[in-house]
């Protein structure tokens, strides 16, 4: 009697021993899984389809969540649709997002709050918000880096120095900035360095 309850003991935590170590697997496999999920989540990408060809920028949701908030608005509503590049200047940036092919300027929403401390510099192939000498000023505009333009980094949170807001980069189609920012120029109106053959973007679309 008491070989044959030692026996049932014995067994009983056996296959409670095996359930448990398989149960803390597969926990340890479903916190792995969310971990992966979190961490290495992959950010939105946005395909801008030009009348000079197509380019993409990977948006830094985790370091500009509010500015890349922003951003996304404007793509999901087709704000940007129809808009061109209305100002280039080589050697620095090539600006776009807020006039149509008639250099009519489009209504936007409220200006955002300035994100330039994120760390993000203004280096080639980066992409910031374009604003007015008010620093909380951004709406739709936005510029692409062509040069290394250091001096537009954040320093400090007064005046001139909060710089201006990277919030993404161009992963794919520099070659097709490089061809906008070599296009000829000249001024319309009160605006000058306006490409002189309108640089068109067609669309601009969250790659899915």
């Amino acid at each position: 009697m008491e070989v044959s309850l030692v026996n049932s003991l014995a067994f009983i935590y056996h296959y409670l021993k095996l359930f448990l170590g398989v149960y803390m697997k597969f926990l340890f496999s479903l916190m792995v899984m969310f971990l992966s999920c979190s961490v290495f989540a992959k950010n939105p990408v946005v395909v801008f389809d030009t009348s000079m060809g197509a380019f993409e920028i990977e948006l830094e949701e985790t370091k500009a969540p509010n500015t890349v908030k922003n951003f996304l608005s404007y793509v999901d509503s087709k704000f940007y649709d129809g808009t061109i590049f209305h100002r280039v200047i080589n050697n620095f940036m090539v600006q776009g997002g807020g006039f149509d092919a008639k250099m009519n300027e489009k209504k936007t929403n409220k200006p955002i709050q300035n994100e330039a401390s994120n760390g993000l510099k203004n280096s080639v192939g980066t992409v910031a918000m374009a604003r007015t000498g008010d620093p909380h000023s951004a709406t739709s505009q936005f510029f692409i880096n062509v040069a290394e333009n250091d001096y537009l980094n954040f320093k400090e949170a007064s005046g001139n120095g909060y710089g201006y807001a990277v919030f993404g980069k161009v992963t794919s189609g520099m070659h097709v900035v490089n061809r906008i920012k070599a296009v000829k120029t000249g001024t319309i109106g009160l605006h000058s360095n306006v490409p002189m053959d309108t640089v068109l973007i067609k669309t601009a679309r969250r790659k899915k």
